[in-house]
């Protein structure tokens, strides 16, 4: 690595993918990235301690939002506040906010040997902290998006709406705000309790409609950590499959099948664990507009025990619980009865 410890410094206000594009350039770089998050004043609704915790969930666990080369350097993502660190506000001169970082790092203990900015301010910066200075996109030409113009458009100034695309907003942040930003192709999703045939159905559904479909990324998890997961790892799966969902989109025609959503790992965060993450709360309620139609499987083929299911008892009550979720958090549904091919006719008829 060119440097040992990189410094970006911001109001992720709310974190886009401009600063991701910034966060996982300087992290190509370094050998560790100290990332300081603060605002004065501050979102009232989602402070920096809420926002680093949202920075910190898109760049954990993987690669796949990370971009190819960050995947080993770790990123130390602290929230900053008035009332523990005596923040200057936002308004005052560039001295004092350089002075402030400066006293700041000195007292933590951290060197940083180079800073990463996208913004006219940064080589003054660097230079009072005695360090390198690497510039990013500041003509915002690789991701023309700006903190300012998507908090216009997060308080309903049509003439941002345009930055609330994926291009431009990661849907998980997206969904903190309760937006869901826009798709080309529409989305269906299936949800069942365990053994109700629904990964059965999707593949079928993808089939027959020619179109791509998104696997349940929480089965592959339980898996992989052989059912041994931990609650951190519901919002990751949630975060997850939105992500998979985006990936798969270019490969669909008329439809995109997904199997599961966030509302369905919702429940499962209260039936394992007995709480939920309030980001993950919020990936669920965005379901009743993220997906056009929703169908339910019901648990009326034969039970198949895989060695990951619970028991078969627990079929019934799975179900209930998805079917209170939906009508609790007013999404209209379309029950699925029968064979494969009976249950894909019904999708059919419903899609017209």
């Amino acid at each position: 690595m060119p440097f040992s410890l990189g410094l970006v410094v911001g109001k992720f206000w709310p974190p886009h993918r401009g600063h991701q594009l910034l966060l996982e350039t300087a992290a190509a770089q370094v050998a560790e990235l100290l990332v300081l998050v603060y605002a004065h004043p501050d979102d009232a609704t989602h402070p920096a301690p809420t926002r680093a915790a949202w920075l910190r969930e898109l760049y954990r666990g993987d690669n796949f939002a990370r971009g190819p080369h960050v995947g080993t350097t770790p990123l130390r993502i602290i929230a900053l506040t008035a009332e523990a660190d005596g923040l200057p506000p936002d308004t005052a001169d560039d001295h004092t906010h350089r002075e402030f970082v400066c006293q700041w790092l000195a007292s933590h203990g951290y060197h940083p040997d180079v800073v990463f900015s996208s913004e006219a301010y940064g080589p003054g910066f660097a230079t009072h902290l005695g360090a390198a200075h690497v510039l990013v996109d500041e003509p915002r030409q690789q991701v023309p998006v700006s903190g300012t113009g998507l908090r216009a458009a997060l308080a309903a100034d049509a003439s941002y709406y345009h930055l609330l695309d994926t291009r431009y907003l990661h849907p998980f942040i997206a969904a903190q705000y309760g937006v869901v930003p826009p798709t080309a192709v529409p989305r269906l999703v299936l949800l069942g309790a365990e053994s109700s045939g629904k990964t059965t159905l999707a593949t079928a559904l993808a089939e027959a409609l020619g179109t791509a479909w998104v696997p349940e990324y929480g089965r592959t998890l339980h898996e992989q950590k052989n059912g041994a997961l931990d609650y951190e790892d519901l919002l990751y799966i949630g975060r997850r499959q939105l992500e998979l969902e985006d990936e798969a989109a270019p490969r669909a025609s008329g439809w995109l099948v997904c199997d599961t959503n966030a509302a369905t790992t919702a429940l499962y965060s209260y039936y394992y664990f007995h709480r939920c993450d309030p980001a993950l709360q919020a990936l669920a309620r965005v379901c009743t507009i993220r997906y056009a139609r929703t169908f339910v499987c019901l648990p009326t083929v034969p039970f198949e025990q895989d060695g990951w299911r619970g028991p078969e008892a627990l079929r019934q009550f799975q179900h209930g619980a998805i079917l209170m979720q939906l009508e609790m958090l007013g999404i209209p549904y379309t029950l699925l009865n029968g064979s494969v091919a009976e249950r894909v006719a019904q999708v059919q008829a419903a899609l017209g």
